[in-house]
């Protein structure tokens, strides 16, 4: 074989080989560049349902809601109803269940020693959304409402009574910023209904941070003890955004009344005794209890009001069947704070339940989880929940995967 053959020889695998090469990296930037316009339009996607969901006035109070949205129907923007997040179910997956209710389980969120428990056919679920948003089978998602502003609330002391306050943003501290207070001091008398009493002058009042986002101690002229107990909630508010913190002196005893929200469209609360939640061990015992309402008014002050009725703001709950189920009947669905003392001897304390998700500053995840998922894109907005800021989050993935070999 002639010299000038062989050239011509290697000269063509030489250009197979660079063709060959080329041809891969064109695949490999074809690939790159449809899973960018993919992810694209992953993003664009996500951005454009968080919108639907916040800007979109469906769920209300009763019934099953023809289009799924979450935005307050009295206002406009990015502002949510309190009562649709109530009907979310939690992503947690946690349930309760009461005795004298058989049958029905309920959606549980707790945060501290307080409630949140919404009956499943009040509920929302995952699989309904993503029908209503037309996305089911399409998409998966997560929506997550965390509170912007996180009050914290310290016990210094008891003999006088002492409490410090630190208040926190998104990674920094809101300084100079003034802090609105009730403080509900209780009198638990054994076997007796528990009373709220008006102790002291300064059980409401305003407060301002430092710049570290402290307060100074702030002391009332009375003693906590096995007779005094006290719960105090707190609202905090700078240049549009507003965060809630509470408190609660640690209960005596191990039983105590659990709050259960009844349908909404009933506007009751109902008084559960622990030992039916679930049916531990009913023992015929009795807790006394009391209840008050706790509202922000537009100046940011906490008021005190009759919840509902006054015929049953108060009385007696009896574990075990064969004893009616006791509830509190609520005025509106104006937003507050259900705050319920109990007492029996041996047992008292203060337990609250927000009317409306935002008032106590309780969080919620609604969807499925991501952990699995190759990509997944998300989206923020700043929203408000009845005056309370909230950081709205919603994380989208797509269920038709985003392999691009073979296609």
């Amino acid at each position: 074989m002639s010299g000038t053959s062989i050239d011509h020889i290697v000269s063509l695998i030489v250009f197979l080989a660079a063709m060959l090469l080329f041809v891969g990296l064109f695949n490999q930037t074809i690939q790159t560049g449809i899973t960018y316009q993919r992810t694209s339009g992953l993003s664009e996607k996500c951005g454009d349902l968080l919108d639907t969901m916040a800007l979109t006035p469906g769920i209300t109070t009763s019934g099953t809601p023809s289009v799924f949205g979450v935005q307050d129907p009295e206002f406009t923007q990015y502002e949510l109803s309190p009562f649709a997040l109530m009907r979310l179910t939690s992503l947690t997956g946690s349930t309760a269940s009461y005795a004298k209710t058989p049958g029905l389980t309920y959606s549980n969120i707790t945060l501290g020693n307080n409630y949140l428990l919404t009956p499943s056919n009040d509920l929302i679920t995952y699989s309904q959304a993503s029908m209503l948003l037309g996305i089911n089978g399409t998409y998966g998602f997560q929506l997550t409402l965390t509170p912007t502003i996180k009050i914290t609330i310290t016990e210094v002391s008891t003999n006088p009574l002492q409490l410090s306050m630190a208040v926190m943003g998104t990674g920094f501290p809101l300084a100079n910023a003034p802090i609105s207070y009730c403080l509900l001091p209780v009198m638990v008398n054994g076997a007796a209904t528990p009373v709220f009493q008006n102790l002291v002058s300064n059980q409401t009042g305003t407060v301002y941070t430092d710049g570290t986002g402290s307060t100074p101690t702030l002391q009332f002229p009375i003693v906590i003890g096995p007779t005094l107990t006290y719960a105090f909630i707190a609202y905090a508010h700078l240049n549009g955004v507003t965060g809630v913190g509470f408190f609660e002196h640690s209960s005596v005893g191990t039983k105590s009344v659990i709050p259960f929200n009844a349908q909404l469209s009933a506007k009751q609360v109902i008084v559960a005794h622990s030992d039916d939640v679930p049916n531990n061990s009913p023992t015929s015992d009795v807790l006394y209890y009391n209840s008050t309402f706790i509202f922000v008014n537009q100046n940011y002050a906490l008021q005190q009001t009759s919840p509902g009725s006054s015929s049953n703001q108060y009385g007696t709950v009896i574990s075990s069947a064969g004893y009616p189920i006791q509830a509190i009947s609520m005025s509106s669905y104006n937003p507050g704070i259900l705050v319920i003392a109990y007492s029996n001897n041996g047992n008292g304390g203060v337990v609250m339940m927000p009317w409306g998700l935002s008032s106590l500053g309780f969080p919620i995840s609604f969807g499925v989880t991501h952990t699995s998922q190759e990509k997944v894109v998300t989206d923020l907005r700043q929203v408000q929940v009845n005056g309370v800021s909230y950081q709205a989050e919603l994380s989208l993935w797509s269920l038709q995967g985003f392999q691009v070999n073979g296609q």
